[in-house]
């Protein structure tokens, strides 16, 4: 057994212990009344940065949640990785839908993990990945020192969108310069197939208030003879997909790439099971735009989603009313050459061009982020993809992602280093939903491979 293998499996229960302690801090940055949680979680992660000899730790502070920051540079002449993460979390909702207390973390076996998994609001996003990186720098700690220098930067934003981390970026360049960012907030193909993310979708997020009378109305007296904004969100909701179920806004897929046939078989040999992937959601079958993939529809294509939709009356009982309002909540996620900005413009106009002119529209946007793609061919990829096949015993694949992190297409932009994304979740995990969890042999194998990056990368 390897030192690095021994010193986590002699310390395990320690590492679990630490984690957990951080898994019960509720740190909700979409809600203000954790802000107390948040400064809480950030203490905590500054103190765990000094054990392990990082300078200048510091609690920096932003308009929003705070960034903790920490470094330690051992020689100018070795390169600089830039670890990234974040200690923010997922709101609960819907709290009834758990089986346990969301930050009361607890082991559990499943069919896909025997040997347990963490059951708590963010084991797996981003607490449990980020965490990782923690643990890897009290091995390299302890076993002669760091191979190369190290700085790390976690936020407390990147649920609701990262908005002043970027701005944290802009000021503090200098001292965030890097050879090479280090992220893990992605995942593998399955427990036994290890993958590296080359490929992130971006994001724009919308909300559209419809308002039709200027009050709540009496459904017997008024009902058949003025408009429900209810009624008319929902038709305008349908006229975003076709019959193909293709985004039906002018203009959408005017940048999207189409990949050749070749291209699209290599992806298809990657192992992916549709009726499995439906199951795991307690559904019959996978569903999205005619002619791909599930593989393809979540990684190379774009999408469109409504993520949340309100108005009138939703309390017990009955209340007959037509509402005055309502409400929807929209996500796009967006594919290479795709610019959010740009696509949050098209969906407005096309909200206001097909709504009726008897509401009153009003579309917002609340955040968005740019796609990104990275090489194989780089030192870093390289790195990692040798430290996987250490501790996974197969080379992994490089795949796409459906998911989004905003801030990496800045972090090239502002600081000029690429991104190498070493994800250990899986999709099982439950992420942003009841009962996420994280498998302990992800946990404690993400640790041991990050480590081996570290060595291989400065070799």
């Amino acid at each position: 057994m390897d030192k690095v293998k021994e010193y986590i499996e002699r310390n395990k229960n320690k590492f679990l212990e630490e984690l957990f302690e951080l898994l019960r801090i509720p740190s909700i940055s979409a809600k203000s009344e954790h802000k107390k949680d948040i400064i809480t979680c950030a203490e905590l992660l500054k103190s765990h940065l000094e054990k392990q000899g990082f300078n200048n730790c510091e609690i920096c502070k932003t308009k929003g949640n705070p960034i903790v920051y920490g470094e330690k540079i051992i020689d100018n002449k070795l390169p600089t990785v830039l670890v990234y993460g974040h200690y923010d979390v997922q709101p609960t909702d819907p709290i009834e839908l758990w089986n346990s207390a969301p930050f009361e973390p607890i082991i559990k076996k499943t069919s896909i993990h025997p040997e347990g998994a963490i059951f708590a609001r963010g084991a797996c996003d981003d607490k449990g990945q980020m965490f990782m990186h923690i643990k890897a720098f009290e091995i390299l700690n302890n076993n002669g020192g760091f191979p190369c220098n190290i700085k790390i930067m976690i936020e407390g934003e990147e649920e609701i969108g990262s908005d002043n981390l970027e701005i944290f970026i802009e000021k503090n360049k200098r001292k965030l310069e890097c050879d090479i960012i280090l992220v893990s907030d992605t995942g593998m193909i399955d427990k036994k197939t290890p993958s590296i993310t080359i490929g992130l979708r971006g994001m724009t997020y919308m909300e559209l208030e419809l308002t039709g009378p200027n009050r709540d109305l009496h459904s017997g007296h008024y009902g058949g003879s003025v408009i429900n904004p209810i009624n008319e969100l929902s038709r305008i909701i349908n006229l975003l997909h076709d019959n193909e179920k293709k985004i039906t806004i002018p203009g959408f897929y005017d940048e999207v790439i189409e990949y050749s046939d070749f291209e699209r078989k290599k992806m298809g040999s990657i192992p992916f099971s549709e009726i499995e992937y439906a199951k795991s959601v307690g559904i019959t079958n996978p569903s999205g735009e005619n002619g791909y993939t599930s593989i393809e529809r979540r990684s190379i294509r774009p999408c469109l989603d409504v993520n949340g939709i309100w108005g009138g009356y939703t309390e017990e009982g009955s209340k007959t009313v037509i509402p005055s309002k309502a409400y929807a909540k929209i996500s796009m996620r967006l594919v290479p050459n795709q610019r959010w900005k740009k696509i949050s413009q098209l969906f407005s106009n096309y909200i206001k061009k097909i709504a009726s002119p008897n509401v009153t529209v009003k579309v917002s946007e609340h955040h968005g982020g740019e796609p990104y793609l990275t090489s194989t061919e780089s030192k870093a990829y390289k790195s990692a993809s040798k430290a996987y096949e250490d501790v996974f015993k197969k080379e992994p694949i490089p795949t796409k992602d459906g998911g989004s992190i905003p801030i990496i297409a800045q972090f090239e932009k502002i600081l000029k280093s690429k991104t190498i994304l070493m994800g250990f979740g899986l999709d099982s995990d439950a992420i942003h939903s009841p009962n996420e969890h994280y498998g302990i042999s992800n946990f404690l194998n993400g640790i041991e491979t990050i480590t081996k990056f570290y060595y291989n990368y400065t070799k």
